[in-house]
């Protein structure tokens, strides 16, 4: 009969369905929002890259079970499905919250199927009904997180329906959908921990449903036998042998479970359930109240907030707190309708008892009575319960309707209900729309809530509004005045808006209410890991004062003392460390916050970094692989690891650094050095037309891109395209009228090209307005005199050239020249030098310009910034700062004096040319 009962029609289904769809289309046009953004956005383990086995040694979240920082919510079944969605769709919501819909689906049906066991089948579809369109569920449906709760509550029926085929003819044990039974609870609770609590709910269905005792019967029986009047009955041993192997197979699934949390209850702090650390009475007080807190949600959802912490709740501090009238009613009324369901016999009782069940037990985990959690009041966690109270609703509707004088009465309320809390379903989904929307309707509904307050300036500072941000958070402040957290977030505020000074104070309020270190004593303060970054951010903000780096070490190291796994400190200590020119020091910082997180591909990119400063490229190329082995999209190691690739000079090297430069242009294919970069790779190699695209896909991009627009230039000089220089040079002195390689290539270029003598007198003038001590400027500016004939002056020049740079010879056979022409031409009439000889001459000034190729690219390397993964003052977000890399070295490097030793000898060679054709006029 029960078999028959059960069974759902399609039209039953069909219709579910398109309530359901009714209900929740509108949710598909929702993004990811509260906590979405932590398990879904930040959340490594969906990543394809990540190994499938992180699943079950991370929590929910992504944070490996071992850390304290860990929620303990262990999931691995649930982040799979969000792994398969990012499989399919990365992070476009529309899919998430589809199959969120689906679960729900799949939930009314198999909870239809549940219903039919204790209810008639018009009462059976009038629950499944009442349960599909309860506001209560937008939480749990509408939010991507509350998956949890439809894969746990689909297993947790299953489980349930497979137990209710555990009796077989003549009250026999059928053992296999026992087996079966607890392969289910073991899915229902590796998806969310409250599927254990079936295992209950079996146990009372076998003992009052399946066997059909009432508790004055087990009672007696219970007498009897301590008398010794009597033996345990035969069906009651099976029952027990039952209820034994239920019992030790949930005992062995709290064991793994605890195993996996490593005996460790995750850490809340009074912010998040601030009765967990109250003074009795007042805690006791306060959970017992919480209970008709949750009831009145599920009887009446016309006000849901997204976030029941802080103060949103106030304390039940005292017996004489009118609040416990509330509590006394809600326990008299449920105590009576224990008692009715387990004294008396019937389908009304056994209906009843099964709803109570259903309402009772899945909460137990939620309730505070054996461990505290991280909430007040969470209206996901009540997916569960609310299907026990829609068979409550259900079963009295049945017993009205039944009654002519109520019966159209009893179809007008039912119909209300339904059409009320589906429209009040539809109106909330539009509150997940986005963080702003949810945040706000919460705080129509509760003001004295903190976290609300921040996370709503949190919406808006994401949106870079940080005046209206700042308002938030400073009401955050006054409404908690101990709020760390919101301390904190005005100070991020204060700091955006380069109010440093105010910003300062409010780190140092923040600071202040921190738990102060006792020496000698270990820090065991509970406190959220994430407030300790309130040490981070300030020595991040007073570091920007080259006086103050000491101060700011002070901070990093307070912070480690408090807690030395804390890997940020080490971090951040390690970029200070290499500000302060300490290197050795910033190693040891990032070797130790190695030892906390080896796959932390940022921790082994700062590491190549401080190897760099070491002067130790091998190993910096180690490690840059190391963190692109582990991060294959890591953008600044896929840069950085390229150039030190291509200046290793090494020209095996270089197919694999242009490789990397390709990948690094399709994660950021706006930013223009990648490309410049690969010209440079490309001119290394003598492909001259793939350099020339490469540097003009960088102007495009930025088109006062320094030495894109130099280069581009001199390649088309080394190329015999000097005329397609010059509108190169002229983009580039427009921009940057001082530069000197510029000024020296387009001089070059006028008098060799265009024979322009006087424009590139102009070009050879400025460059000594600069910087009169430019021995290639003023030698050039010479050679210019000699082009027009003036040869005293050309002398004069050559002698103040030759007292900047003594030791050049080829300045002194220059000199030697003139002064031998000036001699030949006093005893006959002057003639014109010809035009060869001053070509030449330029043409030795243009082969020392392209012998400036190596220096130029040594300017534009990159000063590697150490990458700082602060979350603790930025939302879901990591941000990496990268130098301009049209940045001159003031310093010259080994490689720039070797350079300049190449252009010498260049220089001399060419000198032998220019002697030959002066001697032989």
């Amino acid at each position: 009969l029960l078999e028959k009962m059960a069974d759902v029609s399609l039209k039953e289904v069909a219709l579910i369905v398109g309530v359901v769809a009714a209900c929740y289309w509108n949710s598909l046009f929702c993004g990811f929002v509260f906590d979405d953004v932590s398990a879904i956005l930040d959340n490594k383990d969906l990543h394809p890259s990540t190994p499938i086995t992180n699943l079950f040694q991370n929590d929910f979240w992504g944070t490996p079970m071992s850390e304290e920082r860990s929620h303990k919510s262990y999931r691995p079944l649930t982040v799979l499905t969000f792994r398969l969605n990012y499989l399919f769709s990365e992070l476009n919501a529309v899919s998430y919250h589809f199959l969120n819909l689906v679960f729900h689906v799949v939930v009314c049906v198999v909870f239809l199927k549940v219903c039919k066991l204790f209810l008639d089948n018009r009462s059976s579809v009038v629950a499944s009904l009442l349960f599909a369109v309860h506001p209560i569920h937008t939480e749990a449906v509408t939010g991507v997180v509350g998956r949890a709760e439809l894969l746990s509550s689909i297993f947790f029926l299953a489980a349930f329906l497979s137990y209710t085929k555990s009796k077989g003819p003549d009250n026999t044990i059928v053992w296999t959908p026992i087996a079966v039974t607890v392969l289910l609870v073991a899915v229902a609770t590796l998806c969310k921990e409250q599927g254990i609590t079936v295992v209950g709910i079996c146990c009372v269905y076998e003992v009052f449903i399946a066997q059909g005792y009432t508790l004055p019967v087990l009672l007696d029986t219970a007498v009897q036998i301590l008398r010794g009047k009597g033996s345990i009955p035969f069906s009651m041993l099976q029952t027990l042998l039952k209820l034994i192997v239920l019992m030790f197979s949930t005992l062995l699934l709290v064991v793994v479970r605890v195993q996996v949390i490593q005996s460790q209850l995750p850490v809340f702090t009074r912010f998040d359930n601030p009765a967990a650390v109250s003074p009795s009475p007042a805690r006791q007080l306060t959970f017992n109240y919480l209970l008709p807190v949750n009831a009145w949600l599920l009887l009446n959802p016309s006000e849901l907030c997204c976030d029941w912490t802080m103060g949103t709740i106030p304390l039940v501090e005292s017996l004489l707190d009118v609040r416990n009238v509330a509590t006394l009613t809600f326990f008299c009324f449920l105590g009576s309708l224990i008692v009715f369901s387990l004294r008396y016999p019937g389908d009304s009782s056994k209906t009843v008892l099964m709803a109570l069940c259903l309402i009772v037990l899945p909460f137990i985990p939620a309730s505070n009575l054996f461990f505290p959690v991280g909430f007040v009041v969470a209206e996901r966690v009540l997916y569960v319960p609310s299907m026990g109270f829609c068979i409550l609703v259900a079963h009295g509707w049945k017993k009205l309707s039944n009654k002519s004088v109520l019966r159209k009465i009893s179809w007008v309320c039912l119909a209300a209900v339904l059409f009320t809390h589906a429209f009040k379903t539809l109106h909330r989904n539009w509150d997940w729309e986005s963080e702003y929307t949810l945040f706000m309707s919460a705080l129509k509904v509760n003001k004295n809530n903190a976290k609300l307050w921040n996370n709503v300036g949190h919406a808006l500072e994401n949106e870079k509004n940080f005046e209206r941000a700042l308002q938030f958070f400073i009401q955050a402040t006054q409404v908690q005045p101990d709020d760390i957290g919101a301390h904190m977030n005005v100070g991020r505020t204060y700091k955006n808006l380069n109010k440093t000074k105010e910003a300062e104070e409010s780190y140092l309020i923040a600071k202040s209410l921190m738990p102060q270190i006792i020496p000698g004593k270990k820090y065991a303060a509970r406190v959220a890991p994430n407030h300790l970054n309130v040490y981070i951010n300030l020595a991040n903000l007073i570091r920007a004062n080259e006086s103050r780096l000491e101060e700011a070490d002070q901070l990093y190291r307070q912070a480690i003392s408090m807690r030395p796994d804390f890997k940020q400190a080490y971090i951040s200590r390690g970029e200070l460390l290499l500000k302060m020119n300490k290197p050795l020091k910033a190693k040891e910082a990032y070797l130790r916050a190695l030892e906390l997180d080896r796959t932390n591909a940022d921790l082994w990119y700062n590491l190549a970094i401080v190897y760099i400063e070491l002067k130790d490229p091998t190993e910096a190329l180690k490690n840059f692989n190391r963190a692109l082995e582990l991060n294959p999209t890591h953008k600044l190691a896929l840069f950085n690891s390229a150039l030190l690739m291509q200046e290793s000079g090494d020209a095996r090297l270089r197919p694999e650094a242009k490789q990397r430069l390709l990948h690094y242009v399709k994660e950021e294919p706006q930013d223009a050095n990648g490309y410049f970069n690969l010209g440079m790779l490309a001119m290394d190699d003598k492909k001259d037309t793939e350099a020339e695209a490469w540097m003009k896909k960088a102007i495009r991009l930025q088109p006062n891109f320094r030495s894109a627009l130099f280069n581009l230039a001199l390649l088309y000089s080394q190329t015999a395209k000097e005329l397609m220089a010059l509108p190169v040079l002229e983009d580039l002195l427009r921009y940057y009228p001082d530069h000197t390689k510029g000024l020296i290539l387009k001089g070059d270029i006028l008098m060799n090209q265009k024979k322009d003598i006087i424009g590139a007198k102009m070009c050879f003038e400025k460059i000594l307005e600069l910087d009169p001590n430019n021995v290639q400027g003023k030698h050039n500016l010479c050679v210019v005199y000699f082009e027009e004939r003036d040869l005293i002056k050309a002398e004069k020049c050559l002698v103040e050239t030759l007292a900047l740079a003594p030791h050049e010879e080829y300045i002194q056979r220059h000199l030697n020249i003139v002064r031998s022409k000036i001699a030949s031409l006093s005893a006959t009439e002057q003639s014109s030098l010809p035009a060869d000889g001053t070509a030449t001459a330029a043409a030795e000034e243009k082969k020392n310009s392209f012998q400036n190729l190596k220096e130029v690219k040594n300017e534009q390397k990159t000063t590697q910034t150490p990458v700082n993964n602060n979350k603790g003052h930025s939302k879901n977000k990591k941000r990496i700062e990268k130098n301009n890399m049209d940045k001159e070295t003031p310093k010259k490097s080994t490689k720039e004096i070797k350079d300049i030793e190449k252009k010498r000898v260049a220089a001399l060679k060419r000198l032998e040319e220019i002697e030959r054709i002066l001697n032989g006029e």
